[in-house]
């Protein structure tokens, strides 16, 4: 039963860091935003359901690059408090990887959504 309750514990812990990341990350708020918005247009589209495993893994992946950018930002700030090159190249080079993740969940986007969206503007518009 020990095994058990640590195994729940490590959930709230990273339910915590979830929490922590969204709550002072201007950035995971606006990736958050992002995946309501494409979550709802891929509803509103009725997106088959192998593009919408890809938008959830676009998601998920921005998501775990976002916080484990936040868990190195923080270490490194511990770490070395004041401004040192190594620092600021760990630090770079996590947000690099957000960076990364979020060009390619563009990508994935205009794969996923643009024909459809093409389809319903021309429905729209007068031919």
């Amino acid at each position: 039963m020990r095994a058990w309750s640590s195994f729940i514990r490590s959930f709230s812990y990273a339910f915590a860091g979830i929490a922590h990341t969204v709550k002072t990350q201007r950035n995971m708020r606006i990736h958050v935003a992002a995946a309501i918005v494409a979550l709802v247009m891929a509803w509103w589209l009725e997106i088959s359901r192998n593009d919408v495993l890809l938008v959830f893994f676009s998601i998920a992946l921005v998501f775990s690059l976002e916080l484990m950018n936040t868990a190195i930002e923080a270490t490194v700030d511990l770490a070395s408090p004041e401004r040192h090159e190594k620092a600021k190249a760990a630090k770079d080079a996590a947000a690099g990887s957000v960076l990364v993740a979020a060009v390619l969940s563009v990508i994935v986007g205009l794969y996923v959504f643009g024909p459809p969206i093409l389809q319903k503007l021309s429905a729209w518009l007068p031919a």
